[in-house]
């Protein structure tokens, strides 16, 4: 017995080093390919390097956040200039949120004015508007109109950083961490081109951004004695169909990176290069990068911005009910001939919704299916702040007109 034992388990312990491998190759391939087509058309082009020369690299569809392509994207690396991209969000926030204007004076420090690298020659003392600081960090990467900018918001640049982290968490940014608001080398200043893709991504929900990303040239101070030309940095936004952003940054350490948008039809990518040897190969890549993106891909509107999303309910609020509006488009990403007709969406409200509820407060989500199967899900945030109903007012409801 013991005999027939012994080789019974010689037997088992057989097949299953020789089952072993095929199990272990069964989930290499499941885990190297993604759902493509029909659905998300979410796709990880392992086979294809679409960035040779780059350190690291990330392509993604901006309105759903479909990772297209990546390489080593999750590395953490000095980012240079892109790190105006979170600059230039809390910036746009803050326009959003009414803190500033764009016609609002900025003033420059001594110590604003002592940046080196990229600025716009800001003197201490001088004051540009808001829009012409706007113009300076995107068009000509100012460190000294990023100093500025931060100052004027947070006080002191250094409070202003502590602003830019606290965003990095909300945006769920695992490998950023900043030192500075203008990427000037650092220690403890390093980010990664996923977390770069997804705070552009943010960016460009401020529709606006793009006047000044996708500007060519400009003139700063052109009716003064000194007139300063800008010329964009990022010169995709003239050579290539369709790019209006987002951001260059170079260092000795980090070489030359960028991240770029270009929007075609509905269809808008961000795609985002690090530690590039040269400009001439950092601008082919992301080319290359957005070229292979339109030619394979194509977008299904959900909402388009401005458009009805539906109705909420709100108990014990001010106001009964709040409308939802899109603030941003809303669309997934498809091969392009795949099948689009039983696409739908479902709007789940977090119920009941009680009052008091907060402007940038999470709500719920915006579900989309291809048939049964979960695609993409959209948070879904307050669009505005609404108080609870006083007593009495609470009062009226419970008994109607008896009070009219």
């Amino acid at each position: 017995m013991k005999k027939v034992c012994t080789k019974l388990f010689i037997l088992f312990a057989a097949f299953a080093l020789t089952a072993m491998p095929a199990a272990a190759n069964a989930n290499a391939v499941s885990s190297a390919k993604e759902p493509v087509p029909g659905a998300q058309g979410q796709q990880q082009t392992a086979s294809l390097d679409l960035a040779p020369s780059a350190r690291s690299a990330v392509l993604m569809d901006a309105d759903s956040g479909t990772v297209i392509y990546e390489k080593d994207s999750n590395v953490k690396l000095p980012p240079a200039s892109i790190t105006k991209v979170m600059t230039m969000l809390l910036i746009m926030e803050a326009l959003d949120d009414g803190k500033i204007k764009l016609t609002d004076k900025v003033p420059t420090s001594e110590y604003a004015a002592s940046m080196g690298g990229s600025q716009i020659f800001l003197e201490p003392g001088e004051e540009m508007t808001v829009d012409e600081m706007l113009k300076g960090i995107a068009m000509a990467s100012g460190n000294d109109a990023s100093v500025a900018m931060a100052e004027k918001l947070a006080g002191t640049e250094q409070q202003f950083v502590v602003m830019m982290n606290e965003k990095a968490q909300q945006l769920g940014l695992k490998n950023t961490h900043f030192a500075n608001c203008n990427g000037l080398p650092a220690a403890d200043h390093y980010t990664s081109a996923h977390d770069i893709a997804v705070m552009s991504r943010e960016l460009l929900k401020h529709s606006e951004i793009t006047k000044y990303t996708g500007s060519y040239q400009d003139y700063l101070r052109k009716s003064s004695e000194k007139p300063f030309w800008l010329v964009n940095t990022n010169k995709l936004v003239r050579f290539y169909s369709g790019a209006d952003g987002l951001k260059t940054g170079f260092t000795n350490e980090a070489k030359f990176c960028l991240t770029a948008t270009a929007k075609r039809d509905n269809l808008r990518v961000i795609a985002v290069v690090m530690g590039e040897p040269n400009t001439k190969t950092r601008n082919a890549e992301v080319s290359q990068m957005l070229d292979f993106t339109f030619a394979q891909y194509t977008t299904h509107p959900i909402f388009k911005e401005g458009d009805t999303m539906g109705t909420i309910k709100v108990e014990k609020g001010a106001v009964r009910e709040m409308p939802l509006v899109a603030k941003h488009p809303y669309s997934i990403l498809l091969k392009k001939g795949a099948a689009s007709q039983d696409i739908r969406y479902e709007l789940q409200i977090d119920q009941p919704l009680k009052a008091p509820v907060a402007i940038g407060q999470s709500i719920g989500k915006l579900v989309v299916y291809q048939g049964d199967q979960v695609v993409k899900e959209f948070p879904v945030d307050a669009p505005q702040s609404i108080d609870k109903a006083g007593w009495f007012k609470l009062l009226k409801r419970s008994f109607g007109g008896l009070f009219s």
